[in-house]
């Protein structure tokens, strides 16, 4: 029925009897607030949907780099067969770039060295099921040495080794390699990056040489460093 002072009305006659009588909320004035509600829910709808995918439904690679890293032993043996005596120190940085998203090795993370192409030993960077949080920096110091790991260089690599032995400046690459799983995301993905580095032998007791810092990039020829993301 119809609202008797405007007490009442305001107290709560919204009926279609009320909209005469009623002049503080006038059946007009309900449609537009109850649009305007409805639109306000849908944009905060597209809006959730928009950081939803925007975090959870673009993949940005890792940023890979060696922060430094020093040689102080590099010598080849021929005899019982073709191996590298050496010492090698690098500090290897993964970045997560993913602010929402977190990544789990599904595989462990290692890291390869090789020379001439050739590989002549592997690290152990973190094993199965290392989760690195979004937005996370991880830091390596690896400390690698061995007194005769095995390489086959054949005449060329040995041919190679004799040329940069005579300057004192060695082209060792290393290789990251892995695979992962990204948070929301079901496949896997394989990982693999390549930084190619030019270390001054510096025995010890000699200056240390100053490095500067290679980063891992997408393919290109004119790149320092590669990297390949495969889900």
């Amino acid at each position: 029925m119809c609202c008797l002072d405007d007490d009442c009305c305001c107290a709560g006659c919204y009926d279609s009897f009320c909209d005469r009588c009623c002049p503080c909320v006038s059946h007009d004035a309900r449609e537009t607030i109850f649009g305007c509600c409805v639109c306000l829910l849908l944009l905060g709808a597209v809006a959730l949907l928009a950081v939803l995918l925007a975090a959870y439904g673009f993949i940005r690679r890792p940023e890979v780099a060696v922060e430094a890293a020093s040689l102080t032993r590099f010598a080849l043996l021929t005899s019982p067969a073709t191996a590298l005596a050496y010492n090698l120190s690098l500090t290897l940085t993964v970045r997560n770039r993913n602010w929402a998203m977190s990544v789990k090795n599904t595989r462990p993370l290692e890291a390869g060295y090789s020379f001439d192409g050739q590989r002549f030993d592997r690290v152990a960077l973190a094993g199965e099921g290392d989760a690195h949080p979004a937005g996370a920096t991880r830091v390596y110091h690896l400390d690698s040495g061995a007194a005769g790991a095995y390489v086959a260089l054949g005449n060329a690599g040995v041919a190679e080794f004799g040329r940069e032995n005579a300057t004192g400046l060695f082209e060792v690459e290393v290789a990251l390699a892995g695979e992962v799983r990204y948070q929301a995301h079901f496949t896997k993905c394989k990982l693999a990056a390549t930084c190619p580095l030019k270390l001054q032998l510096a025995p010890p007791g000699t200056p240390a040489v100053v490095f500067q810092k290679v980063k891992a990039s997408s393919p290109s020829p004119t790149r320092t460093a590669n990297w390949l993301l495969i889900c």
